[in-house]
């Protein structure tokens, strides 16, 4: 169902740019080709922007996402229209929309596609979040199983890591921090080279600094600009 949920989006936002394009004078075969071309291009801007350590970055991204927007839509018009005028087929439209040479009307859909994909994830995870899922593990060699909600942070310490529940209680375990990373998914994250935590379970109360409780968690400047992205939707700063 879950699945179900997050595909919805793409065919519903399709749909409506659609519609928009078949008001700037494209077939409805036209204007559902050149909707089409917007997916890979919001998709790669929507995965790799998070990743973008720089200002520089993000900003050459969107630059290679809208070119190559510009590029697709210029292939469809002169390439592939006028081929299939040639045979017979379907009339070539040669001219392209002065709109689909905008980069500020490109730039919006693009950004509208890819933004509204992931804040739609997030209320589909949210709905469908699974709150029984557990862990297993040893500590002190005892095996624990706690359910993952109950973990607040993970601090890693020299050749051991400290699981620190909501409760209080703390674990501790052999197994590296980069590890239990890859195990924990995408409810945790990473702020520093020792701490991993629920995102759930803290604040942020400055740029450098989040809070799981009464305890404060640094930032380091490695991660400081995706834990700015994750809370800045979800968590406001405190100051």
């Amino acid at each position: 169902m879950r699945t179900l949920f997050r595909i919805i989006y793409w065919p519903s936002a399709l749909a409506i740019l659609t519609v928009i394009l078949v008001s700037l004078d494209y077939s409805l075969s036209q204007a559902l080709l050149i909707s089409l071309t917007f997916c890979p291009c919001a998709l790669a801007l929507e995965f790799w922007m998070p990743k973008a350590q720089k200002s520089t970055d993000k900003i050459y991204l969107s630059l290679a996402m809208l070119v190559s927007v510009v590029l697709l839509i210029i292939i469809l018009h002169f390439c592939v229209w006028t081929k299939i005028a040639e045979g017979g087929f379907i009339e070539s439209q040669k001219a392209i929309s002065p709109m689909l040479i905008n980069p500020a009307f490109l730039g919006l859909i693009l950004t509208v596609l890819s933004i509204g994909d992931y804040y739609w994830a997030k209320w589909i995870k949210m709905q469908f979040k699974a709150k029984d899922r557990t862990i297993t593990f040893f500590s002190e060699r005892k095996s624990i199983t706690i359910p993952l909600h109950e973990i607040a942070f993970i601090e890693s310490k020299d050749t051991e890591v400290c699981i620190v529940t909501q409760s209080g209680e703390v674990y501790r375990n052999k197994t590296g921090i980069g590890q239990w990373e890859n195990l924990l998914g995408e409810d945790f994250l990473r702020i520093h080279r020792s701490f991993l935590v629920n995102i759930d379970s803290v604040t942020l109360i400055s740029p450098d600094t989040l809070a799981v409780g009464n305890t404060e968690l640094p930032v380091s400047r490695k991660y400081k600009e995706r834990v700015q992205l994750i809370f800045a939707s979800g968590s406001s700063t405190k100051e």
